[in-house]
């Protein structure tokens, strides 16, 4: 079996020596060959060079999972391991927090053939793995990724993401206005669009925004139509545990889309599975359904 294992060694838990433990299970299933990321868009590239490989493997956190799902191009099975900080689409997988571990798992899924079928997302052409949204998640990105990266190029931790979540509820007092209207739903605050629940993780602790969506179903969409201070307790709660009250006429919903198409009052920022593809007038998501087949 021809292993391609593309290795993001910028991303925060990568190190020289987990590769090489990494590169030690995947042996198991076959000849592994490796190659490293050098660039921004370069995981795009490298994922295009896996034609005639048995299966791609990539190391690496969520921005470069996205880079490769966006570069695959044959039918070829895919393994996500974790590297990042978050690592949200291999533990939404159900793959081991340990990059090593997670290896093991994925050589024994590569050797007994053992694949799953799972859909994606697509906003404005870009795939997606697990999330996108519009507005205030977006806002996060952008805050974090401003604050720059450590010495050693890798980005900020899952408690920075907290403390820009916190500064922008009291910048802006608790409160969003309807900025964007939302084709057939009506108008919103800001737009979370899941592929799978859930939708993020900080921690050891899931966000459950959309506990519906699935993976073998299309896209999920959860959107205040405004938020008030008031309902920033119970939001938060709803957030955290995937469930509570909140009011059914302040939170506009959709299960199992095919195509979400959004249009904004002004430039908003944009993120697809914690990217920032900048700011957007006019979105559309659609659900690419059995995109891709990962190894689990």
């Amino acid at each position: 079996m021809d292993v391609l294992l593309v290795v993001n060694p910028f991303a925060s838990s990568v190190t020289e020596q987990r590769v090489h433990a990494v590169e030690a299970e995947l042996a198991r299933a076959g000849t592994v060959r490796t190659l490293l990321t050098e660039r921004p868009e370069h995981g795009v590239e490298l994922a295009r060079e896996a034609a005639g490989a048995d299966a791609l493997v990539v190391y690496s956190g969520d921005g470069g999972f996205n880079e490769v799902l966006n570069g695959l191009e044959d039918d070829i099975p895919v393994g996500f391991l974790p590297g990042g900080g978050t690592n949200v689409l291999s533990r939404a997988l159900g793959l081991p927090r340990d990059a090593a571990a997670a290896a093991s798992q994925v050589a024994e899924a590569i050797a007994r053939g053992r694949t799953r079928p799972i859909s994606l997302g697509r906003v404005n052409g870009r795939r997606f793995g697990f999330s996108a949204g519009v507005g205030f998640d977006a806002e996060l990105v952008r805050r974090v990724d401003a604050i720059g990266r450590r010495a050693d190029g890798k980005r900020p931790g899952d408690v920075s993401f907290l403390v820009a979540a916190l500064h922008l509820i009291v910048q802006r007092r608790g409160r969003f206005e309807p900025e964007l209207e939302i084709d057939g739903l009506g108008r919103a605050a800001f737009v979370l669009v899941a592929n799978t629940d859930p939708y993020t993780y900080v921690g050891s602790r899931a966000l459950h925004f959309a506990p519906e969506a699935r993976f073998e179903l299309g896209l999920d969409l959860v959107a205040p139509s405004e938020v008030q201070p008031r309902a920033v307790p119970g939001l938060l709660r709803y957030v955290v545990t995937g469930g509570g009250r909140l009011d059914p006429d302040g939170i506009l919903r959709g299960h199992d889309l095919d195509r979400i198409e959004i249009t904004c009052d002004r430039p908003l920022p944009l993120q697809t599975d914690g990217e920032d593809l900048g700011d957007v007038e006019h979105v559309v998501f659609e659900a690419e359904r059995n995109a891709v087949n990962v190894l689990v």
